[in-house]
């Protein structure tokens, strides 16, 4: 973030526009694709903006080395990682502290949403590449790694879904570019949700708001999270598609659970009940005709 002010700085309140066209609570365009890595349990590939970003999951699998096993629960592990070329200026390839500290709250993030009870003394590993950015990555990995584990089949309270909020150039926005990260006002704030809940699972905030300011922009992250959601749960289901027919089943099964139990009995057509007697008879007495010949 810059604190020089620049001189060709765009007029929001007067413009009503970003320097990318967008409105003040639009999102840049989001696309997901889950399956896309074969040799990974689960993987996804979002494209958010600019932001190009692969995820990988690996597991429930053994936790090593084994003194960082939790007998309670899986240990959830995120390595978040940023290609050298994804930044205009190259980036060193060894992890910094930046890479550390995202990938750690990314870690903690999912752990609320995954069942991780169910999997005590093992590891859940989640690997976030950011191949091109431009602000946002962190929300965008998050947001890919949970579609990952979902097309890992870990069994999960919900998707996280995140965007990013904040303050540039005068205005209270949503999904903020590199441009607007850099203004001299600029105020970021990761948040990442949990939509059928409401449970917030990442807030950050670099820069400070009014807390009027934070009583409109609140709201506005909550909404552009449900729509990040609705996109995830697209990518999924076109990965995993409900037919009619399976459709129809679950909703039988869940109709049959509540319908009282039925007694099974053969209802025999009028003509075979009258019928099934007269047989008989004639059967018995050709039988008595055979015994009386043998006396004979």
């Amino acid at each position: 973030m810059s604190g020089r002010p620049r001189d060709d700085a765009p007029d929001y309140k007067k413009e009503k526009k970003r320097v990318d066209g967008r409105k003040m609570d639009e999102l840049r365009p989001l696309s997901i694709k889950v399956g896309v890595l074969p040799n990974a349990d689960g993987s996804a590939y979002l494209e958010w903006g600019q932001n190009k970003v692969y995820a990988a999951v690996f597991g429930p699998r053994e936790a090593l080395p084994k003194h960082t096993q939790n007998p309670m629960k899986a240990v959830m592990k995120v390595t978040y990682r940023m290609a050298t070329f994804s930044v205009p200026e190259r980036k060193q390839p060894r992890p910094n502290r930046r890479d550390m500290e995202i990938s750690k709250v990314l870690g903690e993030a999912l752990d609320k949403a995954v069942f991780t009870e169910q999997f005590p003394n093992t590891e859940i590993a989640v690997f976030v590449e950011v191949v091109d950015s431009n602000a946002g990555s962190r929300v965008a990995c998050l947001t890919a790694a949970s579609c990952a584990l979902a097309n890992a089949g870990i069994p999960m309270r919900d998707l996280v879904a995140a965007t990013g909020i904040g303050k540039a150039f005068g205005e209270l926005i949503v999904d903020l570019n590199k441009e607007e990260e850099d203004a001299p006002d600029a105020v970021d704030i990761p948040i990442a949700i949990m939509p059928n809940t409401g449970e917030i699972v990442l807030l950050q905030m670099d820069g400070l708001l009014t807390k009027e300011e934070w009583a409109k922009l609140a709201p506005m992250g909550i909404k552009a999270c449900k729509a990040v959601y609705e996109v995830q749960k697209k990518a999924l289901q076109e990965k995993f598609p409900i037919s009619e027919l399976s459709e129809a089943n679950v909703e039988a099964e869940v109709a049959g659970k509540d319908a009282p139990a039925k007694t099974e009995s053969k209802v025999v057509p009028a003509k075979e009940a009258k019928t099934a007697p007269a047989k008989a008879d004639k059967k018995e007495d050709k039988k008595a005709d055979k015994a009386k010949k043998v006396k004979k």
